[in-house]
Formats: structure tokens, C-alpha cells, sequence
């Protein structure tokens, strides 16, 4: 059955913001049929774009919803895929960006075979969490069953991208590359991508981006034929940009960012450049960390990994200088001078940031956890509740902020309230950290 007709309505009503008509819609796709990706990937959509336009309550809503993930736990156990499957979306239609959530959604629609909808849901997490490793690595487990090869490669070098020593991922992005190759080689009909863009321009653009998905062959004949002009032209910016790009394709970050740098000393201060340096620079660590690693050399894996936090560092610093209004960058460098101690310097760029609607909850999280450092436990408090409003309640974040607001409460002999925070936890999660301990301790 043909139901793009169904899923244009559904995306109609999204965007007229009749956010509950299009969910509606979705879910009546999904009882006639569990594996249709595009309704999953839709219905996802819809409910986070319900939950952005909703504010308040936030918490209230979650623990209501926490009986049918209880209840999910339960059928999957029992083998009852499909009741898992309702009981989890009916919890993520209340708390659609919990993360653990989500993953426990994909990974049960894969159990039952519903591969196009398992990919939806970690495409999903791909994107409101980019740098989380597990959500990526399934993503690309998925595009592979779908046949998606490059589609999965993509994947797991983005995992590697948030966890370079991510042995699984290392694993998996060698084979699938390898596989790659081989099938492009006995592929008669490939066409060169240049050929089928016709605007120099976005090819240049594309090619910058690393979207042009040429064989190694093509690269080589299109390196050799660059540097032919180069040896003509040595001082062309341009020419040394677009070896850059060829050298990154064929996986040579080092030379790619020699050729950068000799662009950046004709073309002084282009941000575009610079921020191409950054990236370049930041591959070529984690590319010589992943080497050590393979090699066994644990003492060399950790300087370069010390090496690769003190450049994120002064990368994040630097980026702050260009884009000062930036809230996610002001994040980023506040939880950097968080880790390195200098807590007064994190908490002036939490609170650059907390107005911010994308990244206001973490912001606010942050604050607490360096007010609470810092020993001012009545404003540690007070940005923890704040930031509990703002999240689902059950997931990692929110327990670990219920979790800290018992233990201030416990420091400031405040047992009833104490009990009160770690029950939340009790009721959702009884395994976190010493909760139960806790429980058993204030019967």
C-alpha cells in the first residue's frame, strides 16, 4: 500500500503547527504497519516539535509517563515486541528526547525486524544528540541491513568523530570502507560526481564538505591532476584549497592541513580557513590517538589524548573570540574551564548562555554543578530546579540533577527533603548509583 499521500497530510499538518493532528495521523500509519521509517521518522518530528512549543510541567509530565516505560521493561523481557513498542512511544509522546529512551525504541524495533523504523529512530538520536557514539554506531547498524553502505560508513566515522578509541567503531568503519571499495570497483556505472553537478561553485562547496562521494580512483586522477596546475601556479590559494579538500577525501589529514596552511598565509583571517584548520588539526590527533591505541602504546595514547583536550580547548577559546554571541560555544568553553577547576571563568559562561532556548537546560545544569563546588549550595539549588522544569524528568540528566539535590540536601541535614529527591529516582530507576541504599537508609 502507497501511503505518501497519508505522510504529506501528516508533514501538512506539522507545518501548520497542528502538531497533535499530525501525530495522530502518524500513529494511525504505524498500526497498519510498524516498519514504515517515513511515519516513524515523521511521528518523531512532530512530538519534538510539541515539546519545543510547550513550556511548564515538564517533570510532571515524565514521572506520569515513567508507568509505561516500567511497563515496556516488563514485555520486552516477556518477548512482547510489539506491546514494547506501543508502551515506549506511548512514554516518548510525553518525553520524546529521552535518550535512553529512544535507543531502547530502536533497538526493540530492531529485535522485531522493523529495520526501516529502527533507523528512523537513531537517525533521530544522530540528530539531538550528535555526539553521543551509541546512537550513531546503530544508525550506521541500520543503513548496513538496509544496504545503505555509505549511509552506514558515514555513521560510524561520525561515532569515531565523538569517541576516536571506540574500538567497535574503529572496527566496523575498516570493514565497511574496505567493502566499499571493492563493491565501487566492480560497479560498471559509476559516474563521476562532478559530472552530474553542473554549478562549479557547489561542487567547490561540496567538495569543502567532504559530501562527494568519488572513488579513491577519481580522487588520484583529480590529485594528480591539481598538482599539475600547481607546479604552474604555486602561489594559487585556490588551488591549494582544493588539494586540501582532495587530500582530507583520501583520508591524509596531515597533508590536508599543511595545504591550509599555506592557503591561510595568502588568505589572512578567513574564518572559513581557520575553522578548517581547527577541524583538520583536531583529525590528525585523534587520527595518531587511534594509531597508538592500535599499537598498544597506552603511554603515548594518553599524551596525545591530553594533547587533544588542551587543543579542543583553546579551539573552543578561539571560537568564542569570532562568534561571542554563540551560546553553544559559550557552553562548550564553560564546561571546559569547569574540567581544568577555574570555576568562577565557568560560571560566567553558563550564564552567557542560560537565555538561550537550545542549550538554556544544559546551561542552567552547569551552573549547579559549579555553584555546588564552589560551596553556594542555595544557588546550586536553585539552578537545579529551574533546569528540572526544563527536562523529561527520567532521563540520565534529570536523575543525575535529582540525585545532587538530595545530596545538598543531606549536607544541610534536611533528611525529609532528602528522601524526597532519591525517591524520584527510587520510583524510575532503582539502580542508579546507591539510591537503594539511600531508600533503605531513610525507611
Amino acid at each position: 500500500m502507497d501511503y505518501t499521500k497519508h505522510i504529506q497530510k501528516a508533514e501538512e499538518a506539522a507545518r501548520r503547527k497542528n502538531y497533535d493532528f499530525a501525530i495522530e495521523l502518524y500513529q494511525q500509519l504505524l498500526e497498519l504497519d510498524a516498519d514504515q521509517g517515513n511515519a516513524r521518522a515523521g511521528l518523531r518530528r512532530a512530538l519534538k516539535l510539541r515539546h519545543d512549543a510547550k513550556k511548564g510541567g515538564r517533570l510532571l509530565r515524565a514521572l506520569s509517563g515513567a508507568g509505561p516505560l516500567a511497563l515496556a521493561k516488563t514485555l520486552r523481557k516477556a518477548g512482547r515486541v510489539d506491546g514494547c513498542i506501543k508502551a515506549i512511544e506511548q512514554y516518548l509522546a510525553k518525553n520524546p528526547l529521552d535518550i535512553d529512551a529512544n535507543l531502547m525504541l530502536g533497538d526493540v524495533l530492531a529485535e522485531g525486524q522493523y529495520f526501516k523504523s529502527a533507523c528512523a529512530v537513531f537517525e533521530f538520536i544522530a540528530e539531538i544528540a550528535p555526539k553521543n557514539p551509541d546512537g550513531l554506531k546503530r544508525a550506521g547498524a541500520m543503513m548496513y541491513q538496509l544496504g545503505e553502505h555509505q549511509g552506514a560508513l558515514d555513521f560510524y566515522e561520525r561515532a569515531l568523530e565523538a569517541d576516536p578509541r571506540d574500538q567497535e567503531a574503529i572496527k566496523q568503519r575498516k570493514n565497511l570502507a574496505a567493502e566499499t571499495a571493492l563493491s565501487r570497483r566492480e560497479d560498471g556505472t559509476i559516474k563521476h560526481s562532478r559530472d552530474e553537478i553542473k554549478d562549479k561553485g557547489e561542487a567547490r562547496s561540496l567538495e569543502r564538505a567532504g559530501k562527494l562521494h568519488r572513488s579513491d580512483e577519481d580522487l588520484r586522477r583529480d590529485l594528480a591532476r591539481l598538482e599539475e596546475l600547481y607546479a604552474e601556479a604555486p602561489s594559487d590559494p585556490e588551488l591549494m584549497i582544493q588539494l586540501s579538500s582532495v587530500h582530507e577525501a583520501l583520508r591524509d589529514p596531515e597533508t590536508a592541513l599543511d595545504f591550509v596552511e599555506r592557503a591561510l598565509d595568502y588568505k589572512k583571517g578567513s574564518p572559513e580557513l581557520q575553522a578548517r584548520q581547527v577541524k583538520l588539526r583536531e583529525k590528525c590527533i585523534k587520527r595518531a590517538l587511534s594509531r597508538a591505541d592500535r599499537e598498544g602504546d597506552t603511554e603515548r595514547a594518553n599524551q596525545l589524548e591530553a594533547e587533544l583536550q588542551e587543543f579542543q580547548f583553546e579551539a573552543i577559546q578561539a571560537a568564542v573570540r569570532l562568534a561571542p554571541a554563540d551560546a553553544s560555544l559559550r557552553l562548550a568553553l564553560g564546561r571546559q574551564w569547569l574540567k581544568a577547576g577555574a570555576l568562577d571563568k565557568a560560571v560566567a559562561e553558563f550564564q552567557k548562555a542560560v537565555e538561550d532556548p537550545r542549550v538554556g537546560v544544559d546551561a542552567l545544569v552547569q551552573l549547579g554543578f559549579a555553584f555546588q563546588r564552589k560551596g553556594f549550595l542555595d544557588l546550586a539549588r536553585k539552578n537545579y530546579e529551574r533546569a528540572l522544569d526544563g527536562s523529561s524528568g527520567t532521563d540520565t540528566r534529570s536523575k543525575e540533577i535529582l540525585y545532587n539535590l538530595g545530596s545538598i540536601a543531606e549536607s544541610e541535614d534536611q533528611t525529609d527533603e532528602a528522601r524526597t529527591f532519591f525517591a524520584r529516582i527510587f520510583e524510575i530507576d532503582i539502580g542508579y548509583k546507591d539510591v537503594a541504599a539511600k531508600m533503605e537508609h531513610y525507611k
